[in-house]
């Protein structure tokens, strides 16, 4: 994972802590500013982990076709050689 996720990460869960405090209350201008990056640092952790998942689930489609067309292949060859045999 690299540096500035975490370091994102960090942060929003700082951002969040900061507007629990009354301070910084979501009527004030700095507890609404706050509260908003906390919610977009959030959301952008979860766009990285839905792109690793598609990510993962096309890498898995591409290993069962080239699987899939290993045994075609596989199944043509034995089917040419059981056909050569009974020809001759």
């Amino acid at each position: 994972m690299s540096i500035w996720i975490k370091t994102a990460g960090i942060l929003g869960s700082l951002l969040i802590i900061l507007t629990s405090v009354s301070y910084f209350s979501a009527d004030g201008k700095w507890g609404s500013i706050f509260a908003i990056l906390a919610l977009i640092i959030t959301l952008l952790k979860q766009i990285i982990a839905f792109i690793g998942f598609l990510t993962g689930a096309i890498k898995l489609f591409v290993v069962l076709i080239f699987v899939a067309l290993l045994l075609g292949v596989g199944l043509m060859i034995l089917r040419t050689r059981k056909d050569k045999i009974k020809a001759e």
